[in-house]
């Protein structure tokens, strides 16, 4: 049951990426173009997305089970390190250069997009490379010969 909810949440929330025309790179560039021709629409969806959302945790943190029935899983980290920097600075670098964050781009690889399969590539390339990065950094140190 846990499959069918995740793949009616996952149609829902394309369906909302492509209504909303996020899924088309141009709109986004247009919106981070704020000494050209600014498009708002992005940050109107974003705003509408949040109070969706602000809705949804204030019901869903009063629960103890998701509507699914698997338990709630909050995240743990409270507060801003390192990684979580760079890991918002590379993301937020590669949304404005390419136009797509991963979500859209996998809608627009769907549909068959050059650019979005070329993004979707990248991005399965640099989530290989950290973990293995992140393998061989969990390993414990070598003693002896």
């Amino acid at each position: 049951m846990v499959i069918v909810f995740a793949f009616i949440a996952g149609l829902v929330f394309g369906l909302g990426l492509i209504v909303s025309g996020m899924a088309n790179p141009a709109k986004v560039l247009g919106f981070l173009d704020l000494t050209g021709a600014w498009d708002p629409s992005l940050a109107l969806v974003m705003g509408g997305a949040l109070a969706v959302t602000a809705v949804g945790f204030t019901w869903l943190r009063r629960r103890r089970a998701s509507v699914s029935g698997e338990p709630m899983q909050w995240p743990g980290a409270t507060r801003l390190d390192w990684r979580l920097a760079l890991g918002s600075l590379t993301f937020g670098a590669g949304w404005g250069l390419a136009g797509f964050c991963p979500g859209p781009a996998l809608v627009a690889a769907a549909a068959g997009v050059r650019e979005a399969l070329v993004f979707v590539a990248a991005m399965a390339a640099g989530m290989a490379l950290f973990s293995i990065v992140r393998h061989f950094n969990r390993r414990p140190p070598r003693t002896g010969p």
